[in-house]
């Protein structure tokens, strides 16, 4: 108390519940569990009692029939409580902050609770049955008695009166049996209403979709008719056939312990489709049952036709547009189906070029990431995919990349309706860098390879030490908005090509290529589970998928504050590995013996490809002085020439900004500039026109200081400054004078001069006499502030990239005299 009474205005706590009810450190646990209608939190004064301080203010939403404590947490208790807090100190500093005693009418306190006393009542009605179980999710889980075992029971929800047909299953202390569906474990409480489990996990810790819960191996079994008995026994001979070293087969027998070998494995498969005309068993259903018992009860299954995939349902919304009709996939995509988020949300996703609504998308919550992530994790722990040949991996993404050739025209146009993106710019970039991408990762997938490491020999024993690359686990992509299927391709087609699983979040705003995207995975034969799509907003899911513990990796595309925000909670969750391609503010020194004619052109893509909305676009141009006047006179009459309209028309130059709220913030940017006192030679205003259309925007006389040449724009606003002839180092100090380094350029015939300045220029890339070159195969990523890790090329099977310090990759072009690429790699 000496230290909590020692400021002057003393002290107040957060505390997640309307106080004097559920005092004590599960408060949020208790709001569920005891059926509250309302949850909230209470500011109090802190005293010498458990939370039993004068009240400063309090705030309260309604529980919704499924909120989880991660829900509500999430939706009202964490933003509406930082929020208070504030309100709170304000209140203290204006000397108005109430001090409220608190009641004991009402109060209570609950203790933190164990795993020992939190097993279900199934005896009640089935509402308080499924508060008890929401309130204990996840920890410590509240648990019932199945098969004589216990089984904890996670992902709860109220059913309505249609209660979907299944295979019962007897639980101790129920009322009457569950029912196993396929959407999960149904649940009856005393008045016969219903309830549903999605997940159940096992004493030994494996976790299944409850769904499974009668073809999960080790836990149930299909009972045998006579004539499927049979079957086995004629089974059983042919297993003793191949493994004629073995004395009998037992239900224990693991083929391959016992001495199979892959060609085995084709004998056994002929042998039994030879016996069963039709039935459809590959080599690798061998592979995922290996002991007799599983590989009998996968062929009755199979034989019974019940391990048949459900063909894929899809709810389109359907657009008449580029003189085609598009489908567009708008819900999540987890575990190979497509399906509405867990609370129903929709939000609209809308066409820049005129502000209508394409359609309305499903707005992931964390429950859906969290089915998300157990779907990924299952599908690398004991799906086909982590134990697939690699070279197998590489024909699926393979086929994977030929069918989205082949749908590229639709895939283009969706990119453009949905982000802004000029169609020809969309076909050409956007959707063709991403085949690009797919194809050159599924080359790797059989490339990827350790090494032996020669050691010192601890006589007389020999030793070999080798290294080998093995795929993380789960992991996480958070992609950006302004290339939504090349960014996706980027980060996705090494994870999956490395053996991977993952779950990606695509922007809030541009969420249908994505989508799209998954719908093609399912056609390509890509397994469920290993790629799943939820999109919505950055502060739930996105935060849901930096906090996650059953992650191993996240990587992020976007802003420098949003990235060390995902740093600091992949750290604090379970120190996940993170890469991060960042903000940027990419320098272009145009030197007075430069080729005018491409400096003028390339400087032209360098800012307004893609409408500005381009990582490694040049933020600022420094132009040498004797030719300044001349360069910003040829760069004006090029702007001019530029055609601003319909994203859709082939002869569209510059299409909309990607959303109303950056548009705004370029004209916003554009205001500042004039403000401190840029000259603003062309531009800086919205078109008159319907949609996001940003005029292309020419400012020179920036200086150092100003907010424009520090600040990117991420827009099509071109920032000039001039620099002394001659001062090479001068101009090198002001590029350098950045927090950024993504990418930067430099126009020169002098090659000593390029090589001079390349050197020095703190940046991933470097373009010489060329810019906005990209290869699949070449390695991308920023310095400082630009964040950590690449993208593409062979860096994609290493932590980190490794290279001799100072080592560096050139692209040479033959078409010009010495145009490159000069790549910096960190020494780690």
């Amino acid at each position: 108390m000496n230290v909590i009474d020692h400021p002057a205005h003393g002290s107040i706590i957060y505390h997640p519940s309307i106080l004097p009810l559920h005092r004590g450190a599960s408060a949020i646990n208790w709001t569920l569990i005891q059926g509250d209608k309302k949850a909230g939190f209470s500011i109090f004064w802190a005293d010498d009692g458990l939370d039993t301080g004068p009240i400063l203010l309090q705030r309260e939403c309604p529980v919704e029939p499924n909120d989880t404590v991660d829900s509500l947490y999430n939706r009202f208790l964490f933003p509406e409580g930082i929020k208070a807090m504030v309100e709170s100190v304000q209140l203290i500093a204006d000397g108005k902050a109430p001090r409220v005693p608190q009641t004991e009418e009402g109060a209570s306190y609950e203790g933190i609770q164990k795993k020992s006393n939190s097993k279900v009542n199934l005896a009640q009605p089935a509402e308080a049955i499924h508060n008890w179980i929401r309130g204990h999710d996840k920890v410590p889980g509240a648990w019932a008695v199945i098969d004589g075992q216990t089984v904890t029971l996670y992902g709860s929800s109220m059913l309505g009166e249609s209660v979907p047909a299944g295979q019962p299953l007897e639980i101790e202390g129920a009322s009457q049996p569950g029912v196993i569906t396929k959407n999960g474990l149904v649940l009856y409480g005393s008045d016969s209403k219903a309830l549903m489990v999605k997940n159940l996990q096992f004493e030994d810790g494996k976790m299944i979709s409850a769904a499974k819960y009668f073809s999960s191996g080790d836990t149930a079994s299909v009972e045998l008719t006579d004539d499927e008995k049979k079957m086995a026994e004629e089974i059983r001979d042919i297993w003793k056939g191949i493994l004629s070293n073995v004395a009998a087969i037992e239900e224990t027998t693991d083929f391959f312990k016992s001495g199979a070998a892959s060609m085995d494995v084709v004998r056994l498969v002929e042998e039994i489709k030879q016996k069963c005309v039709g039935l459809q068993l590959q080599n690798e259903d061998v592979y995922m049952a290996t002991t007799f018992q599983d590989f009998i009860q996968m062929f009755v299954r199979r034989l019974r036709g019940e391990d048949q995939e459900e063909e894929m349902v899809i709810d389109y919304a359907t657009k008449d547009v580029n003189n085609m009709t598009v489908k567009m996939p708008w819900q999540c995509f987890i575990n190979g189906k497509f399906e509405d988020a867990e609370n129903g949300k929709t939000a609209n996703t809308i066409n820049p070029a005129d502000g209508s609504v394409i359609c309305k998308v499903a707005y992931a919550s964390v429950g859906d990431v969290d089915r998300a992530v157990a779907a990924a994790k299952e599908a690398f722990e004991v799906g086909p995919w982590g134990r697939m040949n690699p070279r197998d991996r590489g024909t699926l993404l393979y086929k994977l990349a030929d069918l989205m050739e082949e749908h590229q025209e639709e895939l283009a146009t969706i990119e453009s309706i949905d982000s802004g993106a000029v169609y020809t710019l969309a076909l050409k970039t956007h959707v063709g860098m991403s085949i690009q991408t797919f194809r050159y990762f599924a080359g790797w997938c059989d490339k990827i390879q350790g090494k032996t490491i020669p050691i010192n020999q601890a006589r007389p024993n020999h030793n070999l030490t080798f290294t080998k690359k093995e795929p993380l686990g789960v992991c996480a992509i958070v992609i950006p908005w302004n290339y939504p299927l090349m960014m996706l391709a980027w980060k996705s087609a090494a994870c999956l090509a490395a053996g991977n699983t993952l779950v990606l979040k695509p922007a809030q705003v541009t969420p249908l290529s994505a989508l799209k995207f998954a719908e093609l995975t399912v056609k390509a034969g890509i397994p469920k589970g290993v790629i799943n799509i939820v999109p919505g907003s950055g502060g739930m899911v996105g935060q849901r998928l930096s906090d996650h513990p059953d992650i191993r990796k996240l990587g992020f595309t976007g802003s420098t504050p949003i990235g060390k925000q995902i740093m600091k909670s992949c750290a604090l969750s379970n120190l996940k590995k993170v890469s991060l391609e960042l903000g940027g503010k990419s320098p272009l020194i145009i030197f007075s013996d430069c080729d005018m004619d491409k400096a003028v052109r390339m400087g032209m893509s360098s800012v307004f490809f893609n409408k500005g909305e381009n990582c490694i676009a040049a933020g600022r141009l420094f132009v040498e002085e004797s030719i300044h006047d001349e360069y910003i006179r040829r760069v004006l009459e090029e702007i001019k020439k530029m055609k601003v309209g319909d994203p859709l028309d082939r002869s569209t130059d510059h299409g909309p900004q990607n959303h109303k709220a950056h548009m705004e913030k370029l004209v916003e940017y554009c205001e500042v500039g004039m403000k401190e006192g840029a000259t603003l030679v062309y531009g800086g205003k919205q078109v008159d026109r319907p949609g996001f259309f940003m005029e292309p925007t020419l400012f020179i006389d920036v200086e150092d200081h100003m907010f424009i040449a520090k600040e990117e724009s991420f827009g099509p606003i071109m920032v000039v400054s001039k620099f002394k002839d001659g001062d090479i180092d001068g101009v090198l100090n002001r590029a350098n004078d950045t927090e950024f380094g993504l990418a930067s350029g430099v126009f020169t015939r002098d090659i000593n001069k390029a090589m001079y300045v390349s050197e020095r220029l703190d940046a991933g890339t470097v373009f010489v006499n060329t810019y906005n070159k990209t290869d699949v195969a070449s390695p991308f990523g920023g310095f400082k502030q630009s964040g950590f890790g690449k993208d593409l090329g062979e860096g994609f099977t290493l932590d980190t990239v490794i290279l001799e310090c100072g080592s560096y990759r050139i692209l040479w072009s033959v078409m010009n005299r010495f145009p490159f690429i000069f790549h910096c790699l960190p020494f780690s």
